[in-house]
């Protein structure tokens, strides 16, 4: 059994929490938070954009720690799972991997590339494994559309675009603090980067457009990425916090295949779910195809995504899309978005 130490309990914490209970093999050994209300189980005041609210959960088969530092010295856990505010994400990581243990860390990997490179030296100088939350891949939407690019089951890609579009968040302090989240451009924009980069490879050059804040954030992004490779590989993409509350979240995709087109777009609109695109194959013949995806529930895919390192621990090999290589280049693509904005040009990447 891989036991695993989160360590921090907002949203995404909590996501974490109830994703862990059906993996197979893992199991939470301890929580870390500061908050005293948390700990005693009462976690009815955090929300977030998608799933249930916090409520009332039984902790009494749970170690619970006040002190970072304390859930690190356990000596029963196997793998700390970040949940913490990415600005906290270096050094919680680095604490961890010197202690001897696995890390699992929430994206981004970091706010800067010198951090995340020393994220990395640090696990490979542990000899620890140091995985990177990105759960794009793991939703079944993404997953069949990685999988065609993949098996060429429609020929070869052509053409694609994905956006990621959110209102300003109000339920989260940190997403809106530019300094400790790196702002949407990162901690929203990262989920496309991070999958464009693991189904088509690194793109080689980006030409971005968008609204900038204090020069160094983005608040929005329109990027093209070029493929030395496949000259003829078009591939965008859109993101930002700029749609109104009736509309707070967005994403989905278009994908152009040889022979055949790949749709997907999910909202909440005015409150409410909204499948304003369910995954849709198009064929050359004019038949629309619904592929059966089984459950589409966002925790499921949390599941799947844990699920994945507590099998890189067990196995020592890490799927790509974990990868710490790989968040660090969906955050040198984030980062050299804004730097095109900022210069008005294409850039290589």
């Amino acid at each position: 059994m891989v036991e695993i130490g989160i360590a921090g309990l907002g949203f995404m914490g909590m996501t974490h929490f109830r994703a862990i209970q059906k993996v197979r093999g893992g199991s939470v050994r301890a929580i870390c938070t500061r908050s005293a209300s948390k700990l005693s189980g009462d976690w009815r005041g955090i929300k977030g954009n998608f799933g249930s609210p916090g409520g009332v959960e039984d902790l009494r088969r749970v170690r619970t720690y006040r002190q970072y530092e304390d859930l690190i010295a356990d000596r029963a856990i196997d793998v700390i799972d970040i949940c913490l505010p990415t600005v906290d994400h270096r050094d919680a990581a680095i604490k961890a991997l010197r202690a001897g243990k696995h890390v699992l860390v929430e994206k981004p990997i970091a706010l800067s590339l010198r951090d995340a490179d020393r994220m990395i030296r640090e696990a490979e100088k542990a000899g620890r494994q140091l995985m990177v939350a990105h759960v794009l891949p793991f939703f079944p939407e993404y997953a069949y559309l990685a999988s065609c690019v993949a098996s060429g089951e429609h020929g070869a890609l052509l053409g694609a675009h994905f956006k990621r579009i959110i209102s300003q968040p109000d339920w989260s302090a940190d997403l809106t603090n530019l300094e400790r989240s790196g702002g949407p451009g990162v901690d929203l924009h990262i989920h496309d980067t991070h999958f464009i980069a693991a189904v088509c490879g690194k793109p080689d050059a980006v030409s971005s457009t968008g609204r900038l804040v204090e020069d160094r954030y983005a608040a929005y992004l329109a990027t093209a990425y070029r493929f030395d490779s496949r000259p003829d590989l078009s591939v965008t993409c859109t993101g930002g916090a700029i749609s109104q509350k009736g509309r707070p979240f967005v994403h989905g995709f278009e994908a152009y295949f040889e022979s055949g087109t790949v749709l997907y777009e999910f909202a909440t609109l005015a409150g409410k779910p909204h499948l304003s695109q369910p995954l849709t194959v198009l064929t050359p013949d004019g038949r629309s195809i619904k592929p059966r995806l089984g459950s589409v529930d966002p925790v499921v895919a949390f599941t799947k995504e844990i699920q994945g390192a507590v099998d890189a621990i067990n196995t020592g090999k890490v799927d790509e899309v974990l990868s710490g290589a790989l968040a660090r280049t969906a955050l040198a693509l984030c980062f050299k978005e804004v730097e095109s904005v900022r210069k008005a040009r294409s850039l290589r990447v």
